[in-house]
């Protein structure tokens, strides 16, 4: 599968990387190309650089791993060129870095997913990979046993299954929540944020 990493730091630079290494076409995106040279080269396969458009434009599904606070705009600008897209989106809603839009979404206590909705209308986007820590991520990755649970929710049922296949690919254990507005249930301070949980204990956790 094709895949364009838009926002290639610590979540989406090791996750295309363990996509790369399981036989898919990665390419990872910067404003400055060049400065992931050395990413490209450890990730190693097929995997390439681009700018966040080339990104886009490759890909048919696009891991986009950028502060929480730049999604309205970057959904603004680009939403026609993710139209066709399988977006799946990583990131947390921290009130000191991305201010007003962090707070408007952590007091409305209905949870990230209905944002993500309302700024990617028409968009077929999945929320995941925002639970768990990447140093976890980057040590437990196909490991022995139970592996670390990875919860996903979006409104696109053929879409989830697509980023399910990519979370087992890249070692670890899809939990599919539901629909976006249960996304709430995996956010930030959740039961099962930041714990490192194993499948079987995210779905207990859960109720699922």
């Amino acid at each position: 599968m094709k895949i364009g990493v838009v926002g290639s730091g610590r979540i989406g630079g090791l996750i295309g990387t363990l996509w790369s290494r399981a036989g898919h076409e990665v390419l990872f995106s910067s404003r400055h190309p060049e400065s992931l040279a050395a990413l490209v080269e450890a990730a190693g396969n097929s995997t390439r650089s681009g700018t966040p458009d080339q990104a886009i434009s490759f890909g048919d599904v696009i891991l986009l791993s950028i502060p929480f606070g730049e999604l309205p705009e970057f959904s603004r600008t680009k939403r026609e060129a993710l139209s066709q897209k399988i977006v799946l989106e990583t990131g947390n809603p921290n009130l000191k870095r991305d201010g007003e839009i962090a707070r408007s979404v952590l007091e409305s206590g209905r949870g990230t997913g209905v944002f993500l909705r309302e700024w990617f209308a028409g968009v077929r986007i999945v929320r995941v990979f925002n639970t768990v820590w990447h140093p976890v991520l980057a040590k437990e990755a196909h490991r022995a046993g139970p592996r670390v649970g990875i919860p996903l929710a979006s409104d696109d049922e053929a879409a989830l299954r697509i980023a399910s296949n990519l979370v087992v690919d890249s070692g670890f254990d899809p939990v599919v929540v539901g629909a976006l507005d249960r996304a709430r249930e995996f956010d930030m301070g959740t039961a099962v944020y930041d714990t490192g949980m194993s499948g079987p204990e995210v779905r207990r956790a859960l109720n699922l």
